[in-house]
């Protein structure tokens, strides 16, 4: 692992313990096992690290979206559409740690516009991946009123990213937002 991704990874990790307030150069050098130095060459500003920090943890999620979708390649674009909307909403336990820390990304990103412009480009490249498969399920349904793929993907992501948030707090439970996740999408499979 390269230097620059060894320390997102102490990023993340105490901004999920602390939240991004938490996250200081002095922690992510110890937490990383790095000088402050190492961290100073690599990374100018504190901004800069998080930005780095949030595109590290995008194509972490993209990386298994990815790669469940190369799992099945004979799968339906429904099914396809389920997975990807599965991966990204950070439901399993697994996700757990990963989720509180996109979450405190989004949180800071409403105050930084550099973290806003990396978390937009995030959604945008999701948005477009929900928006082809979406047109695909449309061209392979019989469907009385045609679905609209920009706009039920822009429903799909705000719907399983608020999932997220939900579980987080103990709203829903992980069965409860997978089960409306899937419902919601058997809604778009008709």
């Amino acid at each position: 692992m390269g230097r620059r991704r060894l320390i997102a990874e102490a990023v993340c990790h105490l901004a999920d313990e602390r939240g991004l307030e938490g996250v200081t150069l002095r922690d992510v050098a110890a937490r990383a096992q790095v000088s402050m130095g190492a961290v100073q060459r690599c990374f100018r500003t504190k901004e800069e690290m998080l930005v780095f920090a949030l595109g590290h943890i995008g194509e972490r999620i993209s990386d298994r979206v990815q790669a469940r979708l190369v799992r099945s390649p004979a799968q339906s674009a429904g099914t396809a559409l389920g997975h990807a909307a599965s991966e990204i909403s950070l439901l399993k336990e697994e996700h757990r740690a990963e989720a509180r820390v996109w979450l405190a990304f989004v949180a800071q990103a409403a105050v930084s516009k550099t973290l806003a412009r990396t978390l937009k480009a995030n959604y945008a490249a999701l948005h477009e991946m929900f928006t082809r498969l979406i047109s695909e399920v449309g061209e392979s349904t019989d469907r009385a009123v045609p679905l609209d793929p920009q706009h039920e993907a822009r429903t799909l992501l705000a719907f399983a990213d608020g999932l997220t948030t939900h579980v987080l707090i103990g709203h829903l439970t992980p069965q409860e937002a997978h089960d409306a996740l899937h419902t919601h999408l058997a809604g778009l499979l008709e």
